[in-house]
């Protein structure tokens, strides 16, 4: 009888969880795309009703800037292009999971812009979260990360090549050999493998695929004495002692 009773109770705990999950009306990837779409399409005339509609009141944005906006900041960010500007943003190659009341939609946005009829590009990479309450299906947490781009590359003349060869040292036994190969530029620590420095401008080269700059310091007579590692506005110094 105790036995009967306790599958009875474990039937009914089972319907009720089930009916409640019921009450959680689903949502798809792709109706998360169009709505995500829906919300980008709204960035450049600056209407903000979908970001009304579709972020909660206690929201959590991080945006690209290393900005942490609640949903009045977001919505204060939220303003028309100016004269002279447009642009779009195309949600791409979008991936989702889900549970209980909560779904992820991770995807990229392919962004467009048009300055006075200078077209711009630039690629970041979204993860939403949205959570279903009160009714809703809506956007608690947002965080986007831009994709690193290589600057375009420069020139810089052959003669010019030679004043960077030569060792540079950061402290005892770290050296940096930079070597000419033809008219390319080439560094190596110590007995690691070596790699391309390619010329932004000139004194100014960067490493593909590798953010930060590499920067040749002239001494007061133009000789270069000194390689300056630049990774996010911080300096490594490395010194040229042949």
């Amino acid at each position: 009888m105790k036995r009967g009773l306790v599958a009875a109770f474990v039937i009914v705990l089972a319907v009720c969880s089930t009916a409640r999950g019921a009450d959680t009306p689903k949502i798809t990837e792709s109706k998360l795309v169009q709505r995500t779409q829906e919300l980008f399409d709204a960035v450049a005339p600056g209407n903000q009703a979908p970001w009304k509609m579709y972020v909660a009141e206690d929201a959590m944005f991080f945006d690209e800037k290393g900005r942490s906006m609640d949903k009045a900041a977001l919505l204060e960010d939220l303003q028309p292009l100016p004269a002279g500007y447009s642009g779009t943003i195309r949600v791409m190659r979008a991936k989702s999971r889900f549970a209980t009341n909560v779904a992820v939609l991770s995807y990229d946005c392919d962004e467009v812009e048009t300055v006075f009829g200078r077209e711009l590009h630039a690629r970041y990479h979204t993860t939403d979260t949205w959570l279903y309450r009160n009714q809703a299906w809506q956007i608690v947490a947002s965080q986007t990360l831009r994709y690193y781009e290589d600057p375009a590359a420069g020139a810089v003349s052959d003669a010019m090549l030679n004043d960077y060869a030569g060792a540079y040292e950061l402290a005892a036994g770290n050296v940096v050999t930079v070597t000419r190969q033809g008219s390319e530029l080439y560094a190596q620590r110590n007995s690691g493998k070596p790699y391309q420095l390619l010329p932004e401008s000139p004194d100014l080269f960067f490493r593909a695929g590798v953010e930060g700059r590499r920067l040749f310091h002239r001494d007061a007579s133009g000789h270069v004495d000194m390689m300056i590692d630049r990774r996010n506005n911080e300096d490594l110094l490395w010194k040229k002692i042949r």
